[in-house]
């Protein structure tokens, strides 16, 4: 079974939260929405919720799904990469676990140097920032 990896989009001023890699090596200095693995007998808005303040220092609600399914590899021992919009409900942003940390409005999302799974989710991150903003 495919391990499940889960990233939260945080939305603020019309702009979303993104993380810069540090590792692996051919990962390292792209940009990514922040989240991690599921571990065993966890939920997924458990793991993203766990993952956000550890790496982030902040408490989130898990809300709505963004985008589909990413798949890497093969589907039985490939991740699953899964978004979800998340809302800060607490805790102060600071960076724990990452090269850096920016917000990036829907005009510059087409320019970032992205993980390339992540870049699936791009049309639907326009979609969420745009509804953020109206």
């Amino acid at each position: 079974m495919a391990q499940i990896v889960v990233a939260g989009a945080l939305i603020c001023r019309s702009s979303v939260l993104l993380a810069q890699r540090q590792r692996p090596p051919e990962l390292a200095g792209l940009w990514e929405l922040p989240g991690g693995k599921v571990a065993a007998g966890e939920t997924e808005a458990a793991a993203l919720v766990r993952e956000l303040g550890e790496e982030l220092g902040i408490e989130v609600v898990v809300g709505a799904r963004v985008g589909d399914d990413v798949a890497i590899g093969s589907p039985i021992d490939g991740l699953v990469l899964r978004a979800y919009a998340v809302l800060q409900t607490g805790g102060a942003l600071h960076n724990h676990d990452h090269g850096a940390l920016r917000w990036v409005s829907a005009a510059d999302l087409d320019d970032v140097q992205w993980v390339p799974a992540d870049r699936a989710w791009i049309p639907a991150l326009h979609e969420l920032l745009s509804r953020a903003g109206a």
